[in-house]
């Protein structure tokens, strides 16, 4: 029980710590950037960027926002526009933080703009570059962190009947060259992680059509994946443009 409740401890870890900016579906944008006397408009063209990445822009007070996001702060990235400012050149630095004040990602940008608001909005938008769009998945799922004694006093049985109640009775599974655990983290999405490893080797969240899964492998990579008489299918893109199958075998 002991080893299978620090494999729990660590995957919880790594869903908490070590997502990126991509797996989030909220962020939230302050009423004022700290670092800045004025507000340059910034807080706009932020917003205007994020939306046509597919991310909801939260802002104003959270007794409005959606439950999800007013209910458990771990669901929502805080961003934040730091100026960064050299002698001759607008410079800005874009930050996104998660609930545990950790820096997700931060991105540079400058202008050669002297007008300030022209200026740093231009160096705003070239810290774009490096925001990817939005593809939410495993999101944290709690606020506070358990100690270690407490997460060995909670029973294990919760965890074994989770793993096995989206169609198949088996929680190992492999293709012959891979050897992966099934690890259910709720009822819409599961992960598939070898023994060794607490980073999963593919994430999978359900869609609107009964098990057939969006997957996203440990390299960012995005494909489909479904159940096929109890096993795990996940499709992978060929080098000729068209799929191939990848059976995972429940054992």
């Amino acid at each position: 029980m002991k080893k299978a409740s620090l494999f729990i401890l660590t995957v919880c870890s790594m869903l908490t710590f070590g997502q990126k900016v991509s797996d989030y579906k909220y962020i939230s944008i302050p009423e004022k950037f700290t670092t800045f006397k004025e507000n340059f408009e910034l807080d706009m063209v932020l917003s205007k960027s994020l939306k046509s990445k597919k991310y909801v822009v939260l802002q104003g007070n959270k007794d409005q926002w959606p439950a999800e996001a007013r209910d458990n702060s771990c669901n929502v990235l805080n961003a934040d526009v730091v100026d960064d400012s050299g002698f001759l050149r607008n410079k800005v630095v874009l930050q996104f933080k998660d609930c545990h004040d950790k820096i997700v990602l931060a991105s540079k940008g400058a202008s050669n703009i002297k007008d300030y608001k022209e200026g740093f909005q231009d160096a705003l938008k070239q810290t774009f570059v490096a925001l990817p769009v939005s593809y939410p998945t495993v999101m944290a799922v709690q606020t506070e962190t358990k100690s270690i004694e407490q997460v060995k006093e909670t029973p294990t049985t919760e965890v074994v009947a989770s793993s096995t109640s989206s169609g198949s009775t088996a929680s190992k599974y492999s293709n012959g060259k891979l050897n992966l655990q099934k690890v259910q983290i709720d009822n819409s999405q599961f992960i598939l992680v070898r023994p060794d490893s607490s980073i999963p080797y593919a994430t999978f969240k359900e869609t609107t059509k009964r098990d057939v899964f969006r997957v996203k492998f440990e390299n960012g990579d995005t494909t489909i994946g479904y159940y096929e008489n109890g096993n795990i299918v996940i499709e992978v893109p060929a080098a000729n443009g068209g799929y191939s199958k990848d059976i995972f075998l429940g054992k």
